[in-house]
Order: structure tokens, then C-alpha cells, then sequence
């Protein structure tokens, strides 16, 4: 019996993903915002009965009477999530936070069948998490200096990227943090958006080719710090980030060039100095030779891939522990092999929704650096989702990042709910703005009805018409 329940849930589970990925792109074409809150009513049902779904299986599988409880706090945290975003910031977001908490959810499917213990840490760390992220939105609003601490931003930056390459402990080859009481620290992860807040901020003062220079050396300096501490996933993100951001301000393709120029020669110098780097490269051009040495990680992620096919093996079938690191930086071969590329595939949608969200706040911000942050924050994020999942499915090498709010990970979990936090923070900016503009509108419109009655000038005498002669007579005084 218990067989047949796993063998149905993993079909019903694609099914309700699948509905709620398509409601994540229904909602940007309804204008009629009382159908926008039926969808996103209907994804909150949606997301509830896949989690219901998944830890009954669990259940089942274990019969552990703590999943129960797990599972209900799980429930009540994502509802008081939702709720705190409703009540406290009205104007925020709902698609953003829908699916802030599906991922979150995603991640915790996973995570507890992985490892209980793991995802009870995880618990903690997005119940921590939010309650930060849920002050971003006030800061943004109501701090409107954020742009003028151009120096502050860079100078925090570099600093703690030289802390960490000077004292971070060495993990898989980099250094990547340090621990504070058994709690691991990835500064760089928080660095990024100081990162982004930098480049907006410089970029916006003036995008003169002085100006532009400058730039490009400070930002080059944070890439250069994390490559000497051999971090090359957070510093290809951050060169990609530089260049799209330059790019969109000050509209010219040779910054790019020049750019993508420099990066190939960067990563030619990056294979040659670094070991675990040609390491990662051979891996990548072929994993099965190289299964011994370095290739093992990518192999077990594709025989996962490809064990589960299309509709997963179902939770508990398959052997996603098999996968190193499957909880962080491989958690999405864990979720092919067991519920399916399907499913994993609508969860890269449910990404891309959220890239297609901040896209469209950036577009709508009539402020130039808000405009770059939100543009800034949502190609690190899409980026850093790209980086994941390619280096897991062997369509690029493995840079050792994870799936944001689906991995395992509190510097990853929090920085990506602070990026979030600032997105519904120039949301609800963007909408200030329309009221703005709605209501001078309505001022413009009562004026053109009920226009004021001008004074009546005094009549002024007609003018004496004047005869040839006297016309130049006149002429000739002048």
C-alpha cells in the first residue's frame, strides 16, 4: 500500500508544481487585481498540499513522529510568513513572496530527507533569516541616502574579502569563511550585494569614461581578491553582474567586448595557476575518467539526473545521499532522482518568474540607482541559479555555489532573503511612485473641470490709427 501512495504521490506532485509554475506567469498578464489575488490564493493552496504531500510520504516511509511535528512547524512558519508580508507591507510583492516561500519549501522537502538533523538547522536559519529581511523593506523606503555611500560600500567590501582571504578557513579548495560558535560565515555572500550597491551608486554619479575607469578598478579589485582566495564562484558572479550593470548604464557593447575579452584571459590564467580549478575543467570534460579523481562528484549527480528521468523514482526510492555535498551545492541532482526532471524543471521556472519579477520593477523605477540595484540584485540571483545547475547537469564546470533559497546554507539563505527583502523594498517604491503620478493626474483633471476665472484686465483705449506721415515722423525720432 505504501508503495502504490509513493508510486501516486510523485505524479500528483508534478501536477500541483506544474499548476502553480504556470500561475507564476498567468499573473503578469491579469490586469484585474481581484483574479491576481485568486492565483495567488490558489499558489499558496497549491504550495501547502505539496508539502502535505511530501512529508506524509516521509511518514510513511519512516514512522517518525517527529516529521509530524516538523512538518507543522514548517506549516505555521511559511503561513506567519505570508502574513508578516500581507499585513506589515500591503503594497509588497505577493508573487515575490509566493515563491520565496515555494523555494523555501522545495528545500526543505529535500533537506529533511537527506538529513533530519540538516533541515532542522535550516529551520532555524530561515526562521532567523526572515525576521532580518523582513526590516529590509523599511531601510529601503525610508533611507533615501542609500545612494551618496558609494565609498562606504566599497571600502566594507574589500575589507572583509581581505579578512577572509587572510584568515578564511580553507573548504574544497578555497577559502571561502570562517566559524563563529560552529556557525559558518561566507562573507562573500553578503558582499555581493554591497557589490551591487556600489556599482549603482558609482555608476550612477556619472558614467563618463573617468568616472567608468574608476569603476571597473574597484570592481575588479573585489574580483581579484576572490580569485587570490581561489572563491571563483563568487567572483565570476560578481564580473558578471559589473558587466551588466555597466552595460544597461551607460549603453555602450565595447565596455562588454572588452570586458568578455579580459575575463577569457582571466580564466585561461585561472586554469594554469589553480590546480583544483584544471581539476574541475577535466571533470567537466569528462567525469567518468576521471571518477577517481575528481570527477566523482559530477558523475554521481548525472547518474541521479538520469535515474530518475522524467518522473522521479518517488521520495525515499532512490539514493540521492550517494551525491557529496547533495544537501548544498548538489541538492538539484537529489531533486531530479527523486521527484523527477519535471518537477526540477518547473523549479528552474519558478527561478526565472522571479528574475522576470525584479526585471520588471528595475523597468519601472524612475530612479537611476534603484534601477541598477534591482537589475544588479536580479542578475547575481539568476546568475548564481545558472552557475548551480549547470555545474550540476555538466553543461558548464562545477563552481562549488548554491541553489538560493534551496540549498543548505545560512550566509546563502540570508544574503538571498536581504536581495529579496531590498526587491520588495523597491517594489513598494515603484508603487509610491504610481501613486505619485496617480495623483497628479487627479489634480490636473479636477483643475481642467473646474477651472479657476481669471481676472479681468481693464479695458485699454483703442489705439489711434496712425496716418504715412505721422508713421515717419515716428521713424525718424527712433
Amino acid at each position: 500500500m505504501v508503495n502504490i501512495i509513493v508510486e501516486l504521490s510523485k505524479y500528483l506532485m508534478i501536477i500541483l508544481i506544474a499548476a502553480y509554475t504556470f500561475s507564476c506567469f498567468s499573473v503578469f498578464a491579469q490586469h484585474d487585481l481581484v483574479r491576481k489575488k485568486k492565483i495567488l490564493g490558489r499558489q499558496n493552496r497549491l504550495m501547502f498540499t505539496i508539502q502535505l504531500i511530501a512529508y506524509l510520504v516521509m511518514f510513511l516511509q519512516t514512522k517518525e513522529l517527529e516529521l509530524v511535528f516538523f512538518y507543522l512547524a514548517q506549516v505555521v512558519l511559511l503561513i506567519a510568513i505570508i502574513l508578516l508580508y500581507i499585513n506589515i507591507y500591503p503594497r509588497s510583492s505577493r508573487l515575490v513572496v509566493n515563491n520565496m516561500c515555494m523555494l523555501i519549501c522545495v528545500g526543505f522537502i529535500m533537506i529533511t530527507r537527506l538529513d533530519y538533523a540538516t533541515a532542522v538547522k535550516q529551520f532555524v536559519f530561515v526562521a532567523v533569516s526572515v525576521t532580518v529581511s523582513l526590516v529590509v523593506p523599511v531601510i529601503i523606503r525610508r533611507l533615501k541616502f542609500l545612494s551618496k555611500w558609494t565609498n562606504f560600500y566599497a571600502g566594507v567590501g574589500i575589507a572583509a574579502l581581505l579578512f577572509v582571504a587572510v584568515l578564511g578557513q580553507t573548504s574544497y579548495g578555497a577559502k571561502l569563511g570562517f566559524s563563529i560558535g560552529g556557525i559558518s560565515i561566507q562573507p562573500s555572500e553578503f558582499v555581493k550585494i554591497l557589490f551591487v550597491f556600489y556599482v549603482a551608486s558609482s555608476l550612477r554619479i556619472s558614467t563618463d569614461f573617468k568616472n567608468v575607469v574608476k569603476t571597473t578598478i574597484v570592481a575588479a579589485l573585489h574580483v581579484l581578491i576572490l580569485v587570490a582566495s581561489t572563491d571563483l564562484g563568487a567572483a565570476l558572479i560578481m564580473f558578471v553582474v559589473y558587466l551588466v550593470m555597466l552595460y544597461v548604464a551607460t549603453r555602450q557593447p565595447l565596455y562588454v567586448l572588452a570586458g568578455l575579452g579580459g575575463g577569457s584571459v582571466a580564466s585561461v590564467l585561472a586554469y594554469h595557476l589553480f590546480g583544483h580549478v584544471r581539476t574541475r575543467v577535466e571533470a567537466w570534460k569528462d567525469p567518468f575518467a576521471t571518477y577517481a579523481d575528481g570527477g566523482y562528484q559530477v558523475a554521481q549527480s548525472l547518474f541521479a539526473i538520469g535515474t530518475g528521468g522524467w518522473f522521479g523514482m518517488g521520495l525515499y526510492q532512490g539514493m540521492p545521499d550517494k551525491i557529496p555535498v547533495a544537501e548544498s551545492d548538489f541538492i538539484f541532482s537529489a531533486i531530479s532522482e527523486e521527484l523527477g526532471l519535471i518537477f526540477a524543471l518547473c523549479l528552474i521556472l519558478i527561478c526565472v518568474s522571479c528574475y522576470v519579477m525584479f526585471l520588471n520593477i528595475a523597468m519601472q523605477l524612475r530612479n537611476v540607482f534603484y534601477k541598477l540595484v534591482a537589475l544588479g540584485l536580479g542578475t547575481c540571483y539568476i546568475f548564481q541559479v545558472f552557475l548551480t545547475i549547470g555545474g550540476v547537469t555538466k553543461f558548464i564546470p562545477s563552481t562549488g555555489v548554491t541553489l538560493p533559497l534551496v540549498s543548505y546554507g545560512g550566509s546563502s539563505l540570508l544574503s538571498t532573503l536581504i536581495m529579496f527583502g531590498i526587491i520588495q523594498g523597491l517594489y513598494i517604491l515603484r508603487e509610491d511612485e504610481e501613486e505619485i503620478i496617480e495623483r497628479k493626474k487627479n489634480e490636473l483633471r479636477r483643475e481642467t473641470r473646474n477651472p479657476k476665472k481669471k481676472r479681468k484686465r481693464p479695458a485699454q483705449a483703442p489705439k489711434k490709427k496712425r496716418t504715412k506721415f505721422e508713421e515717419v515722423e515716428q521713424q525718424r525720432i527712433r
